[in-house]
């Protein structure tokens, strides 16, 4: 007699992945205000953080694009104070010195004219600056330093010798004034030839009045001292540069002399940016965090009110493993939605805000990836009690339940 294996037909089926969607997705679709609620907690938490991290990158790929148009390798010199306190000067020949060290490329200087200032008309008191200022400027100005001239001309050989004047950009606005314009300088009327678009690089040439190094001398009594001197120095040896140029422009006195580069300052202005960059991500993960308790109390809440149909399933033959799997598949159904509708949120914000300031648009990768891995773990975890209370409960325990 041949004995034949009997199948063990109390054996319990095998979920496959679909089956685990479809049991996890229904408790989902009867419930669809209390998921979207529970969702948004999450979507909220993950939006923030998006938006932080992408509004951050852009900014700093908009600042990384303005370095490289204007250039790191820009150095100013200007007069510090004396051994007793009082404000030193720069020798006039210190711009002639500058351009003989070998990396300098271009060297370019301002003088500010002392007690002088730009008026609309020579009605206003002149104790009324508006804190605008008057300076010689070299002919080479624009290009050292890289500006650029939103309306009229630069001076020239000729117009340097002249009453003719350019204005920086915050000086035009305030002024009210453009190319072809007057202002009075020091007792002189100057007329306008030109207006400078914002210097990043040189911020105290967007309030001044620039005239030319002879026509300062000649009608304004300038001494010919320079206050700021401009070096561009080769990309590879900015920082030899940096360390002669006190010296060389004042060989008496280094020790009366700043040196600085303006593209540290506007890095420590992204450095500022980033440590409140920090702070924002901070309060996103606490958004996520409140986010994440909300999907455990939907979850505890839908065990509670299911335990009439886990009572069933169990009874019909899902084992308790098939129960757990059923409610973490539903909590991280849950957090998946609310994190995807999250960096969906994110991205749309980090367009629209660096479109609105012309940034480019940068969301790192990692910010999406790292959202969504962040939404599943919280899942998870908020979903990994609520299925063990649920896969606790026995059947006739859980069918007797009202």
């Amino acid at each position: 007699m041949t004995l034949r294996a009997v199948p063990d037909i109390f054996a319990p089926a095998r979920l496959r992945p679909r089956d685990v969607l479809r049991v996890g997705g229904a408790g989902l679709r009867t419930r669809p205000l209390r998921v979207f609620l529970s969702a948004l907690g999450i979507a909220i938490g993950i939006a923030a953080m998006t938006a932080v991290v992408g509004v951050s990158s852009s900014s700093r790929a908009e600042l990384d694009a303005r370095l490289a148009a204007l250039g790191t390798n820009l150095l100013t010199v200007a007069p510090g104070n004396t051994m007793a306190g009082g404000a030193a000067t720069l020798p006039k020949e210190s711009v002639d010195m500058i351009a003989r060290i070998a990396p300098v490329q271009r060297v370019t200087a301002t003088g500010t004219v002392p007690d002088t200032t730009v008026y609309r008309t020579d009605r206003i008191p002149a104790v009324e600056t508006g804190g605008l200022s008057v300076r010689a400027a070299d002919l080479d100005l624009p290009r050292t330093v890289g500006v650029t001239l939103a309306d009229g001309t630069w001076l020239n050989a000729a117009t340097a010798r002249y009453p003719a004047v350019v204005l920086g950009a915050a000086a035009a606005g305030q002024l009210g004034v453009g190319p072809g314009m007057e202002v009075y300088l020091g007792g002189t009327w100057f007329t306008v030839v030109g207006v400078l678009d914002p210097a990043p690089l040189a911020p105290e040439l967007d309030s001044a009045a620039l005239v030319g190094w002879p026509a300062a001398e000649s009608y304004l009594g300038f001494d010919g001292h320079p206050t700021t001197v401009y070096t561009r120095a080769a990309d590879n040896a900015v920082e030899a540069v940096r360390a002669v140029l006190a010296a060389t422009a004042n060989p008496r006195a280094p020790g009366e002399v700043e040196v600085s580069r303006p593209s540290d300052a506007l890095a420590a202005r992204q450095a500022t940016d980033q440590a409140f960059t920090g702070l924002l991500l901070g309060l996103g993960a606490v958004a996520l965090l409140v986010g994440g308790v909300g999907v455990a109390n939907t979850m505890v809440i839908s065990v509670l009110e299911r335990r009439a149909e886990i009572g069933l399933r169990r009874s019909l033959g899902a084992t308790r493993g098939q129960v757990r799997l059923q409610f973490v598949a539903e909590s991280l159904l849950l957090s998946a939605l609310g994190g995807v509708g999250g960096v969906l949120l994110g991205i749309a914000v980090t367009t629209g805000y660096a479109a609105l300031q012309t940034w480019p648009t940068v969301v790192p990768a990692w910010a999406l990836f790292g959202g969504m891995g962040t939404t599943l773990v919280i899942g998870a975890l908020a979903g990994l009690y609520p299925a063990i209370r649920a896969a606790r409960l026995s059947p006739t325990e859980a069918l007797a339940a009202p």
